[in-house]
């Protein structure tokens, strides 16, 4: 039987993080769980426990746009391996999570015994996938090089550029990260010409690829 030491669970919804603990603590008995709902506390987590045996993470988690912040943390922390869950459960989503670096996708929907196969499975190194998934090949070169672009961000040109999309001035964002405005200035112009964009408009609009769709889905 397979005995993770960590396991860290991102979700914003502190009923699903219960019920996915309720699951799965009498299951690995001697692992530490470590939760995040944000994703500053994520970060925290990640830096704090670099040794951990998975992530198990929510697209829809506030501040990551979708699929901005598994592309994040697969470049930050690609030891970790990522297994995404989430109420999105169309072939589009799983696949596009698969593509960039995630090692399962569980439904929200799914059985939790089921669940806890898929762990193990993971944790055995394998992929784990709902068994409605049709594979389609559906990719774009435009979609493929958005992700390289937001990849090859720091960690702290990704949190700038995550604001950004949040709508947030320079000046909320130097006070935010106790920096001056000119650095964020300056991490802008970086961030823009790696993005290969003009402004903050065209850089949230790239960023804009790798986010889920809008439509309201339930948790």
């Amino acid at each position: 039987m397979i005995q993770p030491d960590k396991i860290i669970i991102a979700d914003d919804h502190p009923l699903f993080r219960q019920a996915l603990l309720a699951t799965l603590q009498p299951k690995f008995q001697y692992c530490q769980w470590l939760e995040a709902e944000t994703i500053s506390e994520l970060e925290q987590q990640l830096t704090a426990h670099e040794e951990a045996d998975l992530l198990i993470l929510d697209l829809n988690i506030p501040g990551g746009h979708g699929f901005n912040n598994l592309v994040n943390v697969r470049k930050q922390h690609p030891q970790i391996p990522v297994v995404i869950i989430s109420a999105h459960e169309d072939n589009d989503t799983i696949g596009k999570a698969i593509e960039l670096g995630a090692v399962g996708f569980i439904p929200k929907s799914t059985p939790v015994e089921t669940i806890y196969q898929a762990v193990i499975e993971v944790l055995q190194g394998k992929q784990w996938l709902p068994e409605q998934f049709k594979e389609t090949d559906n990719s774009s070169s435009e979609y493929h090089d958005i992700a390289e672009r937001v990849a090859s961000l720091t960690q702290q040109q990704h949190k700038i550029l995550m604001m950004f999309a949040e709508g947030m001035l320079n000046k909320q964002i130097a006070y935010d990260l106790n920096v001056s405005e000119a650095t964020i200035k300056a991490h802008a112009t970086a961030i823009f010409k790696k993005l290969n964009v003009r402004n903050r408009t065209q850089a949230v609009i790239a960023i804009g690829h790798l986010d889920l769709s809008n439509q309201d889905f339930q948790h």
